[in-house]
């Protein structure tokens, strides 16, 4: 599933100066759906909710069903899955997503 909001310029600017500390791999851009999930992990309370304020409770149950392995950590996982699910009526995996292995593969 892809993000289908479009964020601010300004606001994806500023999550990602304050929430990525590291440069992006390669020349592309990060995904808004990244950003969304690295300030979910990352962000106080107040600036959670801020972003449910300006972006709308569906956009972040998006940017979690949008989610990577290791982009929300499990105890935001749960904070958000509980907070949104209530608060859009929508179904959100228990868990985050995680990375497999084929152990064929290494």
């Amino acid at each position: 599933m892809t993000l289908a909001l479009r964020l601010p310029p300004q606001l994806a600017s500023d999550l990602e100066r304050k929430y990525f500390w590291w440069e992006p791999i390669g020349a592309a851009p990060r995904s808004e759906a990244r950003l969304l999930a690295q300030a979910m992990s990352f962000a106080t309370f107040a600036e959670g909710l801020e972003l449910e304020r300006n972006l709308g409770s569906d956009a972040l149950a998006d940017a979690m069903l949008s989610a990577e392995p290791g982009w929300i950590d499990p105890r935001s996982w749960e904070f958000w899955r509980g907070r949104l699910q209530r608060a859009t009526g929508r179904a959100l995996p228990e868990t985050p997503p995680e990375r497999a292995f084929d152990a064929e593969d290494l």
